[in-house]
């Protein structure tokens, strides 16, 4: 069943498996919204993958560098990659599906008030042994060229912020609406009203 958008929270997520879902859902002409980016799971330790990461970054063209590969360094846009990949996306429908793909480092509006969802199947919990070594994808591209990590964590904590003081006025007035019903002068006024046939 489609939804007009799907709006899923990356963080706990295994890189190659949630970018599998998504592109088949890309591909179904499902329009898919991925937040936090920056705390995705990558299987393999950092040191590892910062390593294979280095080696990646000495792939260019010989003649000229700024032809040829694009070395993404923030979150999203590695994501957007890997999403890429498993699309045909120089054909008309590949091209399509990618382009009803948003990526986003933390949870900026309208997105911050929408449910989040997960995709069970390509969380790290439940695909990875305890004991296997991981990492977090906004460490990984810190490491490497990565800068604005610091930001975008100041940025979700106010976001945090802000959803915990909502819930908690949320969580104020039903508790008032619930011992509002209980009260005893609304149930003298509630059987006044049942004898005028309200």
């Amino acid at each position: 069943m489609f939804e007009k958008v799907i709006v899923i929270d990356g963080k706990g997520h295994l890189l190659g498996r949630l970018a599998s879902y998504v592109a088949k859902e890309l591909l179904r002409g499902q329009r898919v919204v991925i937040v936090r980016t920056e705390l995705i799971q990558q299987s393999g330790s950092l040191f590892r993958n910062r390593v294979i990461f280095e080696e990646y970054l000495n792939k260019k063209m010989a003649y000229n560098p700024r032809r040829g590969y694009k070395h993404y360094r923030t979150p999203s846009r590695v994501f957007w990659k890997v999403v890429r990949g498993m699309l045909n996306y120089k054909s008309p429908k590949g091209a399509n599906a990618l382009e009803r793909l948003k990526v986003f480092e933390g949870v900026p509006p309208p997105y911050d008030n929408q449910k989040r969802f997960v995709i069970p199947d390509a969380l790290k919990i439940v695909r990875l042994k305890n004991h296997r070594p991981s990492c977090v994808l906004g460490d990984l591209l810190a490491s490497v060229g990565w800068k604005q990590q610091s930001i975008v964590s100041k940025l979700e904590e106010k976001r945090k912020a802000r959803g915990l003081a909502y819930y908690k006025r949320k969580a104020s007035k039903v508790n008032a609406k619930r011992k509002a019903v209980g009260a005893k002068e609304v149930q003298a006024i509630n059987s006044q009203l049942e004898n005028y046939g309200y």
